[in-house]
This record gives C-alpha cells, sequence and structure tokens, in this order.
C-alpha cells in the first residue's frame, strides 16, 4: 500500500476528481486488495485489520487531497462501525445485525467479486478468433472416392473391343463438290456449233470438244438439253428422238422464203 501512495506523491499536483482509485473501481476492489496483501483465504481474514487498513487508505488520500468517490466514504463509515461492533459487541437488536454476521456478509461479497474477477480474466485469455487462432476458411467440397469393380468374360471383353475397332474404323465420307453447266454456257455453245451444221446430229457430238472429263458429261448434257427445247420453242431449232432411250439430234431450222422472194430468184 505504501508504494501506492509512493506513485502518488510523484504526480503532478492539481486539482482532480478521483473515481478510479489507483485502478480500484469500487471500494470491495479496494477491499480485495488489501485482503489479498495479507496473503490468507478470503474466508479466514481478520475484518478487524482489514477495515483498519482501508481506513488507514482514506486518511491518506485526504491527507494528499485527493477527492474521493462517495462509495469510497460510505464504506468507511460502514467499516468503522463494523469495527465498533467487533470491538464493542451488544446484543443486536431483533432488526439489526451482529458484528460477525455483518464480517460474514462482507468476506461473503469479496470472494464473490474475486470469482468474478478471475472469471473475466479468464475470459480475456482465451484464445481469439482473428488473433490467436483463425478459422479454416470457406468449407471443402465433399471428395467422393468411388472404386470401380468390372466383372467381365473373355467374349465380352472381345465383343468391347470389337465395338471400339468398329467405332474407329468408320472413316468420314467428304463429296467433293461437281462442276455444274449454266444454263447460259450450255446455250452459248450450242449456238456457236448449230450453226455450223446443216443436218441432223447426235446431241453428243457437240459436246465432245468441251467435256474436258468424264464427270461433266451429266451435267453439260443435261444443260444442253433444257437449253436446244429453249431453242425450239423459239425456233431456232428442231429435236427428235426415234425411240425411248435413243440418241437425240438437233438441226438447225430452215427459215422458210417469202413468194415475192422465190419469184425474184
Amino acid at each position: 500500500m505504501d508504494q501506492l501512495w509512493a506513485e502518488r506523491e510523484t504526480r503532478p499536483a492539481g486539482p482532480e476528481l478521483v473515481i478510479d482509485v489507483d485502478g480500484f473501481e469500487g471500494p470491495l476492489d479496494l477491499l480485495l486488495h488489501l485482503a489479498r496483501n495479507q496473503k490468507v483465504d478470503l474466508s479466514r481474514i481478520s475484518v478487524l485489520a482489514l477495515a483498519e487498513q482501508y481506513l488507514v487508505f482514506i486518511e491518506k488520500a485526504r491527507a494528499l487531497k485527493l477527492e474521493l468517490a462517495a462509495d469510497y466514504l460510505v464504506m468507511a463509515a460502514w467499516l468503522a462501525f463494523l469495527k465498533s461492533r467487533l470491538l464493542i459487541p451488544k446484543p443486536p437488536r431483533d432488526d439489526e445485525q451482529s458484528g460477525e454476521e455483518m464480517a460474514a456478509i462482507l468476506q461473503f461479497r469479496l470472494k464473490r467479486l474475486e470469482a468474478m474477477r478471475d472469471a473475466a480474466a479468464r475470459l480475456i485469455n482465451r484464445n481469439r478468433l482473428g488473433r490467436d487462432v483463425f478459422a479454416r476458411g470457406n468449407p471443402e467440397a465433399v471428395i467422393v472416392d468411388r472404386k470401380s469393380e468390372y466383372a467381365a468374360s473373355l467374349y465380352d471383353l472381345l465383343t468391347a473391343y470389337a465395338s471400339q475397332r468398329q467405332r474407329q474404323a468408320i472413316s468420314r465420307v467428304q463429296i467433293a463438290r461437281r462442276a455444274v453447266w449454266s444454263l447460259k454456257d450450255a446455250r452459248a455453245v450450242l449456238e456457236r456449233l448449230v450453226g455450223a451444221v446443216s443436218d441432223w446430229t447426235a446431241l453428243d457430238r457437240f459436246l465432245i470438244d468441251y467435256l474436258a472429263s468424264p464427270e461433266e458429261r451429266k451435267t453439260a448434257i443435261a444443260s444442253t438439253f433444257v437449253a436446244s427445247l429453249e431453242m425450239v420453242r423459239e425456233g431456232a431449232l428442231d429435236i427428235r428422238q426415234d425411240e425411248a432411250y435413243a440418241p437425240v439430234f438437233l438441226r438447225p431450222r430452215a427459215i422458210p422464203r417469202m413468194r415475192g422472194e422465190a419469184t425474184h430468184g
């Protein structure tokens, strides 16, 4: 306790309102500190010695012109009254407590305060999340470990192997784009060739010089045949076929002469 007052005397003088006296939040905290200085169990402390120490503490505080809270002064008066009851006991009245009962109540309150302070200290010293311990983060997905067991005969294995090989053996078929004769090109060729003949000529004869490859034969015949029908409709060609699937013959249609032209000739 002398060390407490030594620290007080070194502080600069000046008016101050002291509610928390050297870390004591109330008179019970101060009493608990004084009781612990006796280094005995709270149930066996000398209440008289404790009261004397408290009163000495208050007197020194007032001598240093410290402003004490009212609770400290009330506790000092109560302890002075308790000290008188313990030193000069008298039969209590029915509505009063004896000095021993008042001392027992004080011991109980000190023990309860000590238990609360110890519990608070244990809570403060526990590991804190984010400072001493850290959460593991987001929960991980459940991983299912599966083990497959296959039961197959030799026939099943061969069948599966053959099916797999058959799927791999199938090749992709790509159809090349064929060259197509347009109707305009076929008519231009036909008009140019028909002018060079005067009698029936098979349709294939007109295309011999223009078929660069056998693949173009079908498209050339189809386009030329349609072009020849157009020219027949226009009166520029004659067309005939002796029987079904027989060759098609073409010839230029003769232009009839007028009667006046024949007489003049």
